[in-house]
């Protein structure tokens, strides 16, 4: 567990997708050179100041007083902030986020890849004691579980501020399935440059494809071959505004064999070419960290 008076901050020589398990921190803002990614589920709320993060193409700024929260396997990097305040940090475990029977449309967007923000308004007092508290027991008492259920309510009432009430759709995610989805997630997240099938994952986590295919559904609203497809395309996207590297390189790199592969499902994802693309953000500072 690591000490309650430390600011921290992201580590570049960090291993990719190294677990933070469990934490609450404060940290202090800096730029990365690089985006972070791992398979915590992160909260940030910042009680002063900006933080301004490049989520794939998106610049999302967040707020003083707001409560973030987002996936932290989608590629996140600091690439600009106001002032030096430390902020606070959480990370939840997929397994743990997954196994809290949140709503069923608030955990597809989640895992859907958006960043979810509510600015707190009346509830920022709370915010800053409660947060407080949490990284207190955190270090000091080490109530784990008290933490969790308190964060558990905190996230149900930023459901209710935040997303219009509708009916909560979807299969529900059973026990037993959290830690397998978690599996297939990750091994795509480290391998989608190579050439890899649903099948083969399908072999690594021991399930028959069409249960794996069903089960991987419910937590991220589509299939296995299709996420591949995601990741590849949002690798494509980062290297196409971020890097002078050429159009036939970035395909190869993000794990295509063709480029009419490529054009065809980087058009059905962003509804351009990929030169369209790159022009689009070309002349934007903000994202060339």
């Amino acid at each position: 567990m690591r000490h309650p008076e430390v600011l921290y901050s992201f580590e570049e020589r960090r291993e990719k997708y190294k677990p933070y398990g469990f934490t609450c921190e404060l940290w202090k803002p800096e730029l990365m050179n690089k985006p972070d990614r791992h398979n915590e589920i992160e909260i940030n709320y910042l009680p002063e100041g900006n933080i301004s993060y490049l989520f794939n193409d998106a610049k999302i700024t967040i707020s003083a007083k707001s409560l973030t929260i987002f996936w932290g396997l989608i590629p996140h990097q600091i690439v600009n902030h106001t002032n030096s305040i430390p902020y606070y940090v959480f990370t939840i475990p997929l397994t743990i986020f997954l196994e809290w029977k949140l709503p069923a449309f608030f955990v597809d967007k989640i895992l859907g890849g958006e960043i979810i923000i509510e600015n707190a308004g009346d509830h920022s007092s709370y915010d800053g004691f409660i947060m407080k508290k949490w990284i207190h027991d955190y270090s000091v008492e080490k109530d784990i579980k008290v933490i969790q259920l308190e964060m558990h309510a905190r996230l149900l009432r930023m459901i209710k501020n935040v997303l219009p009430a509708k009916k909560n759709y979807g299969s529900q995610i059973r026990s037993c399935e959290v830690r397998t989805i978690e599996q297939i997630a990750l091994f795509i997240a480290k391998n989608y440059s190579n050439p890899i099938k649903a099948g083969d994952i399908c072999n690594i986590v021991s399930l028959h494809p069409d249960y794996a295919n069903v089960i991987f559904k419910k937590a991220f609203g589509m299939t296995i071959n299709n996420y591949i497809i995601y990741e590849r395309i949002s690798h494509a996207q980062r290297k196409l505004i971020s890097t002078d590297k050429s159009i036939t390189d970035i395909l190869f790199d993000s794990g295509f064999n063709s480029i009419s592969n490529f054009n065809r499902a980087f058009r059905k994802i962003n509804n351009c070419t990929p030169k369209e693309y790159r022009k689009r953000f070309s002349h934007n500072e903000n994202y060339r960290p």
